[in-house]
């Protein structure tokens, strides 16, 4: 049977909660997922829980798109996956119904601004990477991936996925993996001497026997 699902995040001084759980439960959310005030922007447990209970007929429902979205491609990554999954989504504020002819429109224009973004990026990256140059302070483009090894390796830790990790941090999956894969000799080289230790106890060494004392044999 299909489900109502509501997604609530707290702002950073921990409040508006009460409002929001008020406001889900009135749009008929039975399931609501709620994250913890000290939870940062990237740490969302619970968005991370709710992705992956969501099943093909499902409504998802938030009461505006701050409350869920980090900008407007992490938004359209949520739309596009909710819809891949055959999910709804409602965002009270915004009035946003993606399962009606406008929430359709309104995926094409997350689309649109999405890609606009992108390309403003990228011209604003080229801009100041000319100016570097010109300046002599251009040191080129530090490896995306490899400077957010501590990030994969942690978020790891927490038992999200491969995919999951690579989606929080904007790299690909095949970096995550190769990450991780380059960090695994570090942590088998940490548990071989502790091994080896238990499981080759040191031998001890047998002392010589004594010899008789010289005065003492002269006794007999």
């Amino acid at each position: 049977m299909p489900r109502i699902l509501g997604y609530l995040r707290p702002d950073v001084n921990g409040h508006n909660v009460q409002s929001q759980f008020e406001r889900l439960t009135a749009n008929g959310a039975t399931t609501i997922y709620q994250e913890q005030p000290a939870g940062g922007k990237r740490a969302r447990p619970q968005f991370d829980k709710l992705m992956a209970d969501i099943l093909g007929g499902d409504t998802v429902v938030v009461t505006s798109l701050d409350r869920i979205a980090l900008n407007i491609r992490h938004l359209q990554e949520i739309v596009e996956s909710l819809n891949s999954a055959e999910v709804t989504f409602k965002v009270i504020d915004q009035g946003i119904d993606t399962s009606t002819q406008h929430g359709t429109v309104i995926r094409m224009l997350l689309g649109a601004i999405s890609d606009f973004e992108r390309q403003v990026a990228r011209e604003s990256q080229a801009k100041g990477i000319a100016r570097a140059k010109r300046e002599g302070r251009y040191k080129g483009r530090q490896p995306t991936a490899r400077a957010k090894s501590d990030e994969v390796l942690a978020l790891n830790a927490q038992g999200l996925t491969r995919q999951k990790i690579a989606d929080q941090l904007g790299i690909g999956v095949a970096s995550v993996y190769r990450i991780l894969k380059n960090h695994a000799p570090e942590q088998k080289k940490s548990t071989k001497p502790w091994k080896k230790a238990v499981d080759q106890p040191k031998r001890l060494e047998r002392k010589p026997a004594r010899e008789p004392d010289a005065v003492q044999l002269s006794f007999f």
